[in-house]
């Protein structure tokens, strides 16, 4: 879920949002009668003169007219305190859907929003991003404004959204979360269907977690519906006490409208007003088209527990709903990809769906994510298939892809998978994505499908995974036409948006919008040519332009609905422009598709990826920006590496600066030298882990309570000559995962960062910069290191060690060091971590010492006289088991500090718990609890 902040401080405000609506009933103030709305004790809303500001009115007021919806929020808050305070205003609005305005009015002043197009610096590459968060389905507008006392504030936001039909259905969705009771609340919707309405539903209200407060299957309270047959009035008031009955803390959930609509046998739905055109196109009755599918599942570590079963739940009932004509096959991968059937797509019987389960039922979580591989693969199997199959059968080819991961395995590299991907299916069917979580690569997987005639899905942490893969399926399990093709008459249309598809789905629709070149044009010729399952299609006809230039008037809607038809073309152009430039490699191409794109976005007042948001009046001198409210940051490296966002950075947040050295002991460095300082008892152990290259080892794990892991990758070099070990191990990458409040995670090689906090933030080694989101700060000194706060109690220095020349034995890589630990549990575990509430003291003297060290004595309790030396061997004690160790010293901080450590050998066997293997993940982003008990 993607968040849009917004600050007013005073009489200053800077906005990167939307929105504007002017209604009498917005600015009313509207308190309950007390003798009517009796509450309960802890349902007493009545503030005191020192609470925050309390909202009084909250008022969502939508106008849907064929399938393009108009929503206008307003919400007024009054601080009835002696002293200001901050009002906010929070608004969830669909993740498809552009903001369009925002207007604050603060007593009697009012404050305008201003669309203004984004600066595109010369070094800077363009956002390939959808300046959303991909794939979800909400995002989240904020503002704040310091309210004075005694004064009140309404905040009005209206956003814009052409309605997608999916599974025979169009949804409407509207966030009631004003988190507060509200003596007055209302969501109106309007449906405007002038070619009827066949199907209409309110569903019960659903929280985030997609779950329902209210019984299955009935109204929300208060709810009314007036329908006809082509307009429908639905009006949901709930009192005080319903509200209460609903959520005591306000957040009621979504109110979800559902409906459909009549359609003809034909060339689809064609509306024309104003030189601009929308044709929508979803046939029905037609025989489904047989299908070969390849499910192509990650079973990576990270998959499992609740994952990996919903997933096979999910699969077993999809089995099910393939029909006796399709062909399929299951592939499941994690570092190594495994065939169900090798060569060949199976038909769809009883001994088939009987084994392909029990297949799926054995899959078994393990290991890293092999994402190139899997593709490649899978692509093979598909395009063999198809190779032998007789060509004049009509069939539809299709993978489906399920990650929760990033690569980690085999290739890598985003862009060399996309050339590997694009290859491998060489358009000869689709790829339909689906990523479960956080830690997926969504700008790859969007990318993957948008390139081969598919889309992506996102599947947040909260949701079920199989319900959302059956559902996905259901989208496109029935397809109905192939090589689908609009044409129109050349000489009148002047540009439409894509005009060819691939596939035609049961319960989908396609929809084209149009410029027409001349406005005296009378008639409109449309040809739709496709592939059914058994023939070939096409259906023509000529569409009176002069007649659909007439719109009937609504008494409950606009009065004048002139332009909603443009404004559905402009919508559509600019996600069409969008796409476009994100699928692009091509430099130029993308300057002139974000130039379109921008254009157009200003034009229509809407804020997307290449427009921002500022409100009119705003003091010049102040901070457009509060730290912890700004969210989708867009930076920029001196390399031009992209990261995502929506807006140009906040200075505080993004900032060179010094930093002092502050030397840490509890370390891991080099190759690498484990060091586990114990302040209490005044002494430090050091000891090497012997890895192999590829292992991940846990160096740090409180997922449990701080909700912080740190794990770290080996790579290999060969030893030194001479030298007493076969080859050196370094760790290359470093990942800090941090589960709360949020999951965020940085990854850290010696070249670059990658800092995920909702925002995705790609930070040059070689740049000094500080990046600041979500509580956690990422510090980079250039070409030294990079340090990791978190919530200002705990801190993580990864020193970054580059070679210009390297010898054959070296390898840039990191050092991990624990700087400030107060914020992590007494039960952090790890190879680091667990050290950090131990005591340790010296035991039993194996050898005369020769040598007197003061700070021996202190730490074990000899007597006076006692005397050890360098090298030779005594034993700690820890959790009372006795370890062999002897004296040695280390070099940290690249050679600037020496430790006098005593040494444990054997992969220091007894002094951690259980045995270095124990510490080894399937993977970087792994956060699950080892094999040996972790507090």
């Amino acid at each position: 879920m993607k968040m849009i902040a917004l600050l007013f401080s005073g009489i200053y405000l800077t906005v990167w949002a939307q929105g504007s609506w002017a209604d009498d009933d917005f600015n009313r103030i509207s308190l309950p009668n007390p003798e009517s709305q009796r509450l309960s004790r802890q349902a007493v809303i009545v503030p005191r003169l020192d609470s925050k500001p309390h909202m009084t009115d909250f008022i969502v007021k939508s106008t849907i007219y064929s399938r393009y919806a108009f929503t206008a929020v307003s919400c007024t808050m009054v601080n009835r305190g002696l002293r200001a305070k901050d009002a906010v205003f929070q608004m969830q609005f669909p993740s498809s859907a552009f903001i369009s305005n925002f207007t604050m009015i603060i007593g009697k002043k009012v404050h305008h929003s201003e669309v203004l197009g984004k600066v595109k610096k010369s070094k800077e590459k363009q956002n390939e991003m959808s300046g959303k968060s991909m794939g979800s389905e909400a995002d989240v507008f904020t503002a704040t404004a310091n309210l004075p006392a005694r004064t009140k504030v309404v905040f009005l936001l209206t956003y814009e959204e052409l309605l997608q039909r999916r599974l025979g259905k169009y949804t409407h969705v509207i966030s009631v979360r004003p988190k507060q009771i509200v003596p007055r609340l209302l969501v109106d919707v309007n449906l405007i269907e002038h070619s009827g309405i066949t199907f209409l539903e309110v569903a019960p209200l659903r929280n985030s977690k997609q779950t329902n407060h209210s019984a299955a299957g009935s109204l929300p309270p208060s709810t009314k519906i007036n329908r006809t047959r082509t307009l429908t009035h639905i009006k949901f008031a709930p009192s005080v006490k319903q509200q209460v009955r609903i959520s005591e803390n306000g957040v009621l959930g979504d109110f979800i409208l559902r409906y459909d609509v009549h359609r003809e046998l034909g060339v689809g739905e064609i509306q024309v007003q104003n030189g601009y055109f929308v044709h929508y196109f979803a046939p029905k009755d037609l025989p489904p088209v047989p299908k070969n599918v390849v499910f192509v599942i990650d079973t990576s570590g990270s998959m499992a527990g609740n994952k990996i079963k919903q997933t096979k739940d999910a699969l077993f009932t999809i089995l099910n709903d393939l029909r006796p004509i399709d062909h399929f096959n299951v592939i499941n991968f994690s570092g190594r990809v495994k065939v169900w059937k090798h060569g060949t797509l199976v038909p769809v019987t009883r001994e088939t769906l009987r084994d392909a389960r029990k297949y799926i039922y054995l899959m078994t979580p393990s290991g890293g994510t092999n994402i190139n591989d899997a593709i490649e693969t899978g692509s093979k199997l598909l395009k063999d298939y198809i190779a032998q199959q007789d060509k004049t059968l009509r069939t539809v080819s299709l993978i489906i892809f399920l990650t929760d991961g990033r690569p980690n395995i085999s290739e890598v590299q985003p862009h060399k998978i996309l050339s590997n991907t694009r290859n491998a299916i060489e358009k000869q069917f689709c790829l339909f994505s689906l990523g479960i979580g956080r830690d997926v690569d969504y700008r790859l997987l969007e990318r993957m499908s948008l390139e081969n005639c598919g889309v992506m899905r996102k599947i947040g942490e909260d949701m079920d995974a199989g319900a959302q893969l059956k559902g996905f399926f259901d989208e496109i399990g029935t397809p109905l036409l192939s090589n689908i093709r609009v044409d129109y008459s050349e000489d009148v249309v002047e540009y439409v948006t894509q005009s060819s598809f691939t596939n035609y789905f049961n319960g989908s629709e396609l929809v084209i919008a149009g410029k027409l070149a001349h406005s005296t044009a009378e008639n409109l010729h449309v040809e739709v040519t496709a592939n059914s399952s058994n023939k070939h299609l096409t259906l023509e006809s000529d569409i009176t332009i002069d007649e659909s230039k007439k719109s009937p008037s609504n008494s409950r809607g606009k009065s004048s609905n002139a332009d909603i038809i443009q404004r559905a073309w402009g919508f559509l152009t600019i996600k069409e422009l969008l796409r476009s430039r994100l699928k692009s490699d091509n430099s130029k191409m993308k300057d002139i598709l974000s130039g379109k794109a921008r254009n157009l976005s200003l034009e229509y007042h809407f804020v997307t990826p290449l427009t921002s948001l500022s409100v009119k009046g705003a003091d010049e001198q102040s901070s457009p920006y509060r730290e912890k409210e700004m969210r989708g940051a867009e930076v920029k490296d001196d390399q031009g590496e992209s990261l995502h966002g929506l807006n140009k950075p906040d200075p505080t947040s993004l900032r060179k600066k010094e930093n002092t050295v502050v030397v840490s002991k509890t370390s891991a460095d080099g190759d690498p030298h484990f060091i586990a300082d114990f302040p209490l008892s005044k002494l430090s152990v050091c000891f090497n882990i012997d890895g192999e290259p590829g292992d991940v080892l846990r160096l740090v794990s409180d997922h449990a309570n701080s909700g912080v892991t740190v794990n770290g990758q080996l790579i290999g070099a060969p030893a030194p000559p001479n030298g007493h070990k076969k080859r050196r191990t370094y760790f290359n990458t470093i990942t800090v995962i941090v589960n709360k409040p949020s999951r965020s995670y940085i990854e850290i090689t010696p070249r670059k960062v990658i800092f995920d906090s909702g925002d995705r933030f790609i930070l040059s080694c070689d740049k000094t910069i500080t990046v600041e989101s979500e509580g956690l700060v990422v510090s980079v000194t250039a070409k030294s290191k990079v340090t990791v706060t978190i919530k200002d109690h705990i801190s993580f220095v990864i020193l970054v060690h580059q070679y210009k020349n390297p010898a054959l034995f070296q390898r840039d890589h990191l050092g991990f060091y624990i700087l400030n630990s107060k914020g992590l549990s007494s039960n952090t575990h790890g190879l680091l971590g667990q050290f950090l509430y131990s005591h340790v003291r010296i035991g039993q003297l194996f050898t005369n010492a020769s040598t007197s060290t003061s700070q021996l004595h202190q730490a074990s309790g000899l007597a006076a006289g006692s005397e050890v030396t360098t090298g030779e061997a005594v034993s700690l004690n820890i959790k009372d088991r006795l370890v062999p160790v002897v004296r040695k010293q280390r070099w940290i901080y690249n050679g600037q500090h020496r430790v006098d450590c005593w040494f444990v050998k054997n992969n220091a066997a007894q002094f951690i718990d259980g045995l270095y293997k124990d510490y080894l993940v399937s993977h970087l982003f792994d956060t699950t609890a080892s094999n040996i008990n972790e507090g």
